[in-house]
């Protein structure tokens, strides 16, 4: 039976209710200093603004190395009440010390299954998902590294692996390296950020391969794309992609926060979800919401 793995254990997909497939309740990188997601507090009143909003999951995307505070994840959500599932994977290479790749090398794939079989760190919380990065229309050595690393733990455990596309690039190198290269089921990968690319040709011949495309992020940096998310959502659906579509918030800084006065995890339900319930109908994206992540994220575990 399939099942999505949370912080608390593994839950039917059945049972996610609206999700935001991409998120981060705990981020920090060098590339944003000063704007690290590493506030419990902050943390906790934004997943209680999204389950007052009818939210019901949050799959955070915070890679290995990149503050993740496993440990907590699995409070904040009896907490609130929000399933949430957990990363393992490594992102872009600007985001990490050297030292950091270098003590991964020759071990990369065995820290990701083991993350997702055992748990992260010694906090017992297991990893749902697999998270990678391209770059901007380009694979370097280290995105074909980590997919490589990404592909094999994949293989071993079922798991999603779920693609942060720089500006929306790179969505077909990243299928012809995991699916054509590598071997991952098409429908084991979740293109990230395709709504900062807005191109329909790419993103159609994305959906033929039986990937999952996810629209992510919308917000004040991303204004010049976001008005255009709409019709590439209508796009897919009206050629037979519905069931491959998927919604995120995307809060990557202390800024975005609601709670902080940015957009947020509420965004996605308040604002995003009535748009697109305007373009494509309140059906299609009441599924978007509630029965494609389950099958995005969803796994026979080993």
């Amino acid at each position: 039976m399939s099942a999505v793995r949370t912080v608390l254990g593994d839950v039917s997909p059945a049972d996610l209710g609206v999700c935001d497939a991409h998120d981060h309740l705990f981020f920090g990188s060098p590339r944003l200093p000063g704007q690290e997601l590493r506030s419990v507090t902050a943390a906790r009143a934004e997943l209680k603004a999204f389950r007052e909003q009818g939210g019901g999951t949050v799959v955070q995307w915070t890679p290995y190395g990149l503050g993740r505070r496993a440990a907590d994840l699995p409070p904040l959500s009896r907490e609130t009440g929000v399933h949430v599932v957990a990363a393992t994977g490594l992102h872009q290479a600007v985001h990490y010390e050297e030292d950091t790749l270098a003590g991964l090398r020759s071990r990369l794939a065995e820290v990701f299954v083991a993350e997702l079989t055992e748990g992260i760190g010694t906090s017992g919380v297991r990893a749902g998902l697999v998270k990678v990065a391209g770059g901007f229309h380009t694979l370097d050595a280290h995105a074909r590294w980590t997919m490589t690393a990404a592909a094999e733990a994949q293989h071993a455990t079922g798991a999603a692996i779920a693609v942060h596309l720089e500006l929306g690039t790179g969505a077909l190198d990243v299928l012809d390296r995991l699916c054509g290269e590598l071997g991952v089921p098409p429908h084991r990968v979740v293109l990230g950020h395709l709504n900062r690319s807005p191109d329909l040709v790419v993103h159609r011949q994305a959906a033929r391969s039986g990937c999952y495309l996810a629209f992510d992020g919308p917000s004040l940096a991303h204004h010049a794309t976001d008005w255009r998310m709409p019709d590439a959502v209508r796009a897919l659906a009206d050629a037979g992609f519905g069931d491959r579509l998927l919604l995120g918030a995307d809060t990557t800084t202390a800024a975005a926060r609601s709670v902080s006065g940015g957009t947020g995890m509420p965004y996605l339900l308040r604002r995003v979800r009535p748009r697109l319930v305007h373009a494509v109908g309140e059906e299609l994206v009441r599924r978007v919401l509630t029965e494609n992540p389950g099958r995005a994220f969803g796994a026979e575990w080993p």
